[in-house]
């Protein structure tokens, strides 16, 4: 048998339980439709670290929404991949591979979340297309970065075409300021912050609309963020969702007003 090659480089592997909990929440709300849409969707989390935990919680919330869900976690390191086989049950499944992507079929979701940020921005796009190609009709890659606990959160989507949206996800209880996404923005935007960059627009727009919002902080952080949220909307940004994400913390905007290029 021909051996594949694997496509990657080891990533530092750090990992903790709810670290993509803002991600799976994304995964099983609006973006739900994606695994009705088959039967036994075939999801990927790809570069689950030295512990397979993303990857089993990914499993068990994902089966909430569709109980034939199969989630299989993918790692380039050997070892990684040896430490998880124990944990392997009906529909969780782990192997050895990187962006090819070496499984059976045609994947409907592709979770790659701090992966790229540890690659030069040039790799970024053939990265996406190496997912891309794996996708079936329907189909969603999510290339996304966090902190370390998963209150800070951002990611692209992508489907078979390309680039759709960009989420910002953030944990609103001891919020400063939304801009604090800056620092875990994915890597086709981190470098891009700058003015005369439409990512930089799009966060500097969130913050005077954050701070334009303050005089509700008596109601709370989650009535400041709908404000800033709403103001948004009715300044023209193109977000996808509504109140019941952004009272979580959550705004997805089209990918065309964040995109890199001035």
């Amino acid at each position: 048998m021909q051996q594949v090659k694997l496509v990657g480089l080891t990533t530092r592997g750090t990992t903790a339980p709810n670290r993509l909990r803002r991600c799976d929440r994304w995964l099983t709300g609006p973006q739900a439709w994606r695994l009705r849409t088959v039967d036994r969707p075939l999801v990927v989390d790809l570069g689950y670290g030295k512990y397979p935990v993303t990857a089993v919680e990914l499993h068990h919330r994902l089966r909430a929404v569709r109980p034939d869900t199969h989630v299989v976690g993918v790692e380039i390191e050997a070892a990684r991949v040896a430490d998880a086989l124990p944990l392997q049950r009906p529909g969780l499944s782990f192997v050895r591979g990187g962006f090819e992507i070496p499984v059976s079929g045609r994947v409907q979701v592709v979770r790659a979340f701090n992966v790229l940020r540890q690659y030069d921005e040039a790799h970024v796009e053939q990265a996406w297309s190496r997912m891309r190609e794996r996708l079936a009709p329907d189909g969603l890659v999510v290339d996304g970065t966090c902190d370390e606990i998963g209150r800070v959160a951002s990611w692209v989507a992508l489907d078979a075409d390309g680039p759709l949206s960009l989420t910002v996800s953030l944990r609103l209880a001891d919020l400063a300021t939304p801009s604090i996404v800056a620092e875990r923005l994915p890597k086709a935007l981190i470098h891009r912050n700058v003015p005369g960059e439409r990512v930089h627009a799009f966060l500097a727009a969130l913050d005077e609309a954050w701070e334009r919002a303050s005089p509700l902080s008596a109601y709370g952080p989650r009535q400041r963020y709908l404000a800033a949220a709403r103001a948004l909307h009715d300044a023209g940004w193109p977000l996808h969702d509504g109140p019941a994400r952004w009272r979580m913390g959550e705004i997805t905007v089209d990918w065309a007003a964040v995109r890199p290029g001035s």
